[in-house]
């Protein structure tokens, strides 16, 4: 039986949501398993490829220990062609009605993605307090995040974008973060080899950013 998720479930796990771009199916596999051998098991492969759903449902079928999530979901479509492959949870760039309407008509916890205050007003007002905040770096890093901890108290944060594991403690430790999100425990260059060893390290060095905090 699957468990049903909530978007803080997704969250809490663990310190880091791998970022994942995979282009060609045969490593989505071998990857999550590395990933979950290493301490992480939430992880969000983007739509950014034409294998992208092919690699969610092969991971949703051959790594039950995973939960597999679709990320850069910008449309209903998205949504349900994400949630058709497997997924079990969805993280989009930004945030709309329709966006958040769809993944709650799938049952798919959603992640949506703000950068201002309006945005997070208007995700807050469609029943959404758990938010990943994006481009995290970009759009004024922890400083923002400190900023907002006073009128969105309530709201928990998944900044990503520009983390990396010189930076990630330094959002960790602010009280409105649940989680970051990053690339770099999936280097292209890493997959490419079928450095599985190397992931998995990746993984266990994350989930110790945890202890930070």
């Amino acid at each position: 039986m699957v468990v049903k998720l909530t978007p803080r479930d997704v969250m809490d796990d663990a310190p880091v949501i791998p970022v994942i771009v995979l282009s060609d199916v045969a490593h989505a596999a071998p990857l999550a398993s590395a990933l979950v051998a290493g301490g992480i098991r939430m992880l969000e492969v983007t739509l950014r490829t034409g294998a992208a759903l092919a690699c969610i449902e092969a991971i949703a079928r051959d790594v039950p220990e995973a939960v597999i999530g679709a990320g850069t979901v910008r449309s209903a479509a998205d949504a349900q062609a994400a949630a058709r492959a497997g997924a079990r949870f969805a993280v989009s760039p930004g945030y709309t009605q329709a966006v958040g309407q769809a993944c709650k008509d799938l049952d798919l916890p959603l992640l949506p993605g703000v950068s201002t205050g309006s945005e997070i007003m208007a995700a807050q007002q469609d029943g959404f307090d758990a938010l990943k905040f994006f481009p995290a770096v970009p759009a004024g890093g922890a400083t923002m995040l400190m900023a907002w901890e006073g009128p969105f108290g309530d709201v928990k944060f998944c900044p990503t974008g520009g983390i990396n594991p010189a930076n990630a403690r330094d959002f960790l430790v602010l009280p409105n973060v649940a989680c970051v999100g990053g690339s770099w425990l999936s280097p292209a260059e890493v997959i490419a080899r079928g450095d599985w060893k190397h992931i998995t390290q990746l993984a266990k060095d994350a989930v110790a950013l945890r202890a930070g905090r």
